[in-house]
């Protein structure tokens, strides 16, 4: 589980951050869900450690976060896919799915074994460049690369980012699975408000840095003050 209490996180004079607090159960998926610029992507990277907090608490089950590096927070079990995949083009599939064991104590046989079973498309492309593979495929080398250390949390900023609606929707039941057979606690960011509450047991929505509503995702769903106002969804 992951836990926020009175998150507050600034950029210079701009709060970007105000008192977000909820909670991320694990085996289940959290939504956070807003515009542009609520403040999503920050919350991400301060539970990574990429960014450090004015305020507040977040707790990975008994272990505080807080004023950790990443690499520390990485090793007690957090993986992160930032926006904008991060793959290295240059690297082959399994060279980059090497790069993401390298701070884990795995198996690393094993583990590419099990990525390759989980996502078939990586094992036919093993020695490919990542460079030369679809969005859909880059997006899944993404997520193997921190599944492989074997984290108990995984932060997925904007998986769905640039993808055509049929591949958006195999992520996003990929994903839902993967949650469920790992019992992983999944913080998901998504723009695609809709594809995300599909899949999500819990919601979160922020607008300007504060959390305007934290329940169950059918029940986000079905706002109509939430769809028109912070989702962005019609009909």
């Amino acid at each position: 589980m992951i836990k926020v209490q009175g998150l507050s996180v600034s950029f210079g004079a701009v709060q970007a951050l105000r008192d977000v607090t909820f909670e991320a159960p694990t085996g289940q998926i959290t939504a956070v869900l807003g515009s542009n610029g609520a403040g999503k992507t920050t919350l991400l990277r301060t539970i990574s450690g990429l960014k450090a907090p004015v305020g507040g608490t977040i707790m990975l089950n008994d272990h505080s976060l807080v004023r950790l590096r990443p690499e520390d927070i990485a090793r007690l079990g957090v993986g992160h896919v930032p926006e904008g995949r991060g793959v290295i083009g240059e690297f082959t599939v399994e060279e980059n799915l090497r790069l993401g064991a390298m701070m884990a104590k795995v198996n690393l046989r094993e583990g590419l074994e099990e990525q390759y079973e989980c996502f078939p498309v990586l094992g036919e492309r093993r020695r490919q460049h990542a460079a030369k593979l679809s969005g859909g495929e880059r997006q899944m080398l993404a997520m193997a690369r921190a599944l492989i250390a074997k984290p108990s949390a995984l932060l997925l900023d904007e998986p769905s980012l640039g993808l055509a609606p049929l591949v958006t929707a195999q992520l996003m039941q990929t994903i839902h699975e993967l949650c469920a057979s790992n019992n992983l606690t999944v913080i998901l960011v998504e723009q695609n408000a809709s594809s995300a509450l599909r899949i999500s047991d819990q919601a979160v929505v922020l607008h300007l840095g504060s959390v305007v509503a934290n329940d169950a995702a059918g029940v986000v769903a079905n706002d109509v003050n939430l769809r028109q106002y912070y989702l962005g969804m019609v009909g």
